[in-house]
């Protein structure tokens, strides 16, 4: 028997081996031993870790999770899906999307308000990224933001769309968030905040795509350019003068708006920064950012943790790096 031949066989004997355990432990769950099954469970998750059994420990986890879930035994379904995440963390499993995936799907089965959850999504954005304290897997978060998006919760799901690459998702959620919780003058202020930060994530593109959908799906904008609201030409102007990149035509434009930029006292904060990433406007001389932006920037780029990829800002495989 070759090599290749002999593996095959082994990994089909494993394979059996962790289904036999998984009907032995279903059929303790279906009894209503909670308790014992779950503790069943990780005996076996650090006999196959001991074993670098990683594949088997991971797939044994992940099931056993979705099976409590099922029965609504929260808390050892987040136990289950925080050992996926352990097997993920010590074995090195890069990343792939059917991982995110399946990582995605626990969060969604999670109580919405368990602090388990809270841990489990930092932790499941830590490992996507290699542990680097980046801002975490493009993918994953717009996995995230999806599902919370059907949980209502907006304010968390445009959070995890701006640090994702899915422009048109943000902008149909946010088009529902307005229409469901805001104010019919206010239209034009949801996408605006969300067109200058993703500038000020560097997303360009997702910034361009948030704006074209967003004003072409929600039904109290009336077709344009231009608009009847003077704040959606600024936006619409400011990305064009992006893309162009002369300071005299971006200076001239927040000028001529600063009627419509004083509705909101974090847009000339925005704007800032926007001038020094896209039209080489000089830093203020500050100690870096303070007051409002200082926050939002830090919650917005994840800065509580270490900034050491800092120096791969520009790499065109994390947009919503900042410098």
């Amino acid at each position: 028997m070759s090599e290749q031949e002999s593996l095959r066989c082994s990994s089909a004997r494993n394979r059996g081996g962790v289904q036999r355990v998984e009907g032995k432990l279903r059929a303790s769950v279906e009894k209503g031993d909670y308790y014992e099954a779950h503790q069943m469970y990780r005996t076996l998750f650090f006999r196959y870790m001991s074993q670098a059994k990683h594949a088997e420990a991971r797939e044994l986890m992940y099931n056993g999770a979705l099976l409590f879930f099922s029965y609504n035994q929260q808390n050892s379904a987040a136990d289950l899906s925080m050992l996926v995440l352990e097997v993920l963390e010590k074995s090195e499993t890069k990343v792939e999307d059917e991982i995110l995936e399946s990582l995605a799907k626990l969060f969604s089965l999670m109580d919405q308000n368990s602090p388990e959850r809270v841990a489990f999504v930092s932790r499941a954005l830590k490992w996507s990224t290699g542990g680097s304290g980046k801002l975490g897997h493009p993918k994953l978060h717009q996995l995230l933001a999806v599902t919370l998006w059907k949980e209502q919760n907006y304010s968390e799901s445009r959070y995890h769309f701006l640090h994702s690459s899915d422009g048109e998702g943000c902008a149909q959620m946010l088009v529902e968030y307005s229409a469901s919780r805001g104010f019919r003058s206010e239209v034009d202020m949801f996408v605006a905040q969300a067109v200058l930060q993703f500038l000020c994530l560097k997303n360009k593109n997702s910034a361009s795509v948030v704006f074209s959908t967003y004003t072409e799906k929600h039904p109290s904008i009336e077709k344009g350019p231009p608009f009847v609201q003077p704040l959606l030409n600024f936006i619409w102007f400011l990305l064009l003068a992006v893309d162009g990149g002369k300071l005299k035509v971006f200076t001239v434009l927040c000028e001529q708006y600063q009627p419509s930029l004083k509705r909101d006292p974090m847009y000339n904060e925005y704007l800032d920064r926007i001038g020094q990433l896209f039209f080489g406007v000089p830093p203020k001389q500050s100690p870096s950012y303070g007051g409002l932006l200082g926050n939002l920037l830090n919650s917005l780029m994840g800065s509580g943790e270490e900034d050491d990829g800092a120096e791969e800002a520009q790499e065109d495989s994390s947009p919503i790096e900042l410098d």
